[in-house]
């Protein structure tokens, strides 16, 4: 097994840990057609359970934080497998509150495009029977002009309810599309959380299995690898506090990325390591730690570029970048951010991709930066631009 820090490039070999662990999860998806009776008619029910699942996932970083700063025990390994694992399952509680909420909008939204299709009708019969009547017509059934003026404003009333209502039928259907949509996401990032979890439980398993539970047996395991161990949670407890420092930040997507190639079902983690991938030995086969920071990245610029570059950890992406041609500026869509290590010389750094910026708030992709669910977790966020050192345009 290879100790795969924070953004270590590096293959020094260590005690293997998990190896060709296959997960088989099962996950029940129920059609939308088929649950609809089964929920309340109003949404705004799931709003107050959201916040509180919300709460919870801040809770468990905040456990995750305390957890990072005691020492390397088995009881401190397993406590945080447990915290990791109770942030997933709120992840999991949450996709299901959200999905159950869509269900209820989505059937809201498909009742009333109904009610205005039926209002639609009505309106189109009520205008085609006024329409069959000439204006001379009109003028000759009222007993005045006030009541043919009445009559032709009645008409033209007419006409502008089926423009609204073709309008609204329109807005609707477009709000579905949007919502299905929605839900579709919703499923995906449920089955992710169910994969996640069971890997979990399968990693905290595993553990027990090779130590028997023995804290000597433990430390013997993890001995070679107690000064990577030790840099991985400085860089993580660096990052937390430069986030911190700068604003904290907005979890917009989290769980695991699918077009990433590695995954929990190839590329595992135990604790700070990352096991299995290309080579067996916790190797992207890229020359980087599968599921770390500068793997992703690395993987994220080749998806871009077409160019797999080997640029060694986190904190050498600006230099190696600068080298290959690009430029170092003011942060852009497409573009690496590099976070330096808290002091010089010391830990990986962290590297991540930004995705959009508004004014002095950017969003992110990265892999690897610990938010409460574990290491080597995929995780796009929304925080202050000022939480990272560098940016370099790459696309």
């Amino acid at each position: 097994m290879k100790l795969r820090t924070t953004t270590s490039a590096s293959h020094s070999k260590v005690p293997r840990v998990l190896k060709g662990i296959g997960i088989s999860v099962i996950v029940a998806v129920v059609s939308i057609a088929s649950v609809y009776t089964a929920f309340p008619t109003s949404a705004d029910e799931y709003d107050d359970r959201i916040r509180v699942l919300q709460a919870d996932m801040a809770r468990y970083q905040s456990e995750a934080d305390r957890l990072n700063n005691e020492a390397t025990t088995l009881a401190t390994a397993l406590a945080q497998i447990t915290n990791e694992k109770n942030a997933i399952q709120a992840q999991v509680d949450l996709s299901q509150a959200k999905y159950d909420q869509l269900v209820i909008e989505i059937t809201n939204t498909e009742k009333q495009i109904k009610d205005n299709q039926d209002g639609l009708g009505t309106t189109l019969a009520d205008l085609y029977v006024d329409d069959d009547i000439s204006p001379i017509e009109m003028l000759a059934s009222s007993e005045n002009i006030s009541d043919f003026l009445n009559k032709q404003e009645y008409r033209n009333s007419i006409r502008d309810q089926l423009s609204e209502t073709i309008k609204t039928v329109k807005d609707l259907k477009a709000k579905l599309t949007t919502q299905k949509t929605e839900v579709e996401k919703v499923l995906a990032e449920q089955k992710a959380a169910n994969d996640a979890l069971a890997a979990k439980q399968s990693e905290q398993q595993n553990l027990l299995n090779r130590t028997n539970n023995d804290e000597a047996a433990y430390q013997n395991l993890i001995a070679s690898s107690a000064q990577q161990i030790a840099e991985a949670k400085a860089t993580q407890a660096a990052i937390r506090a430069r986030l911190n420092n700068s604003g904290g930040y907005t979890l917009v997507d989290a769980g695991s990325l699918s077009d990433y190639p590695w995954h929990s079902g190839n590329c595992a983690m135990w604790g700070y390591m990352s096991t299995g991938g290309a080579d067996g030995n916790g190797g992207d086969g890229r020359g980087y730690g599968c599921r770390q920071c500068a793997s992703y990245v690395a993987w994220r610029i080749a998806k871009e570029t077409g160019v797999y570059y080997s640029w060694g950890n986190a904190k050498e992406f600006t230099q190696h970048a600068i080298n290959a041609g690009y430029q170092e500026g003011p942060p852009m869509p497409g573009s690496i951010a590099v976070m330096d290590p808290a002091k010089a010389g010391q830990g990986y750094g962290h590297v991540a991709w930004v995705e959009a910026v508004s004014g002095n708030m950017i969003t992110i992709s990265q892999y690897n930066y610990d938010y409460g669910q574990g290491y080597g977790m995929y995780s796009m966020m929304t925080l202050s631009a000022s939480a990272f050192d560098h940016f370099v345009k790459i696309k």
